[in-house]
């Protein structure tokens, strides 16, 4: 029910943007979140938004570089990445939940999409 996009290969410092695309009945009533993980460490929280778009959360090391974002009509999400690090390089993965929170406990979750970051 969720379907991840727009992962890549970039060098430090250039952009990338990645999509979401969920059911409307996923999307419509859901808050969706944005994680990561590179193998061997444990999932990482990195963005959230509730359903209507008036509350986000990031962690720390993407604010000010990231947003989080949703297009009602379209039933999609987005992450807009900036000024992007080797250190963000990860599998990126959205996931839909009933509660805005910073750990992995959602209910949906997509497939993930690859990010590398050059140096």
């Amino acid at each position: 029910q969720l379907q991840a996009s727009g992962g890549g290969l970039v060098q430090a410092g250039g952009s990338l943007r990645l999509s979401c695309a969920a059911s409307k009945r996923t999307f419509s009533t859901y808050v969706m979140g944005w994680f990561r993980q590179v193998p061997g460490k444990e999932r990482e929280f990195v963005a959230a938004m509730n359903w209507s778009g008036s509350s986000t959360v990031y962690t720390d090391s993407v604010k000010g570089r990231f947003t989080i974002s949703r297009d009602i009509a379209k039933n999609t999400a987005a992450l807009q990445m900036n000024s992007l690090k080797p250190e963000d390089t990860a599998v990126y993965l959205c996931a839909a939940g009933r509660q805005l929170t910073t750990t992995p406990e959602y209910d949906l979750w997509g497939q993930g999409t690859q990010v590398t970051v050059s140096s």
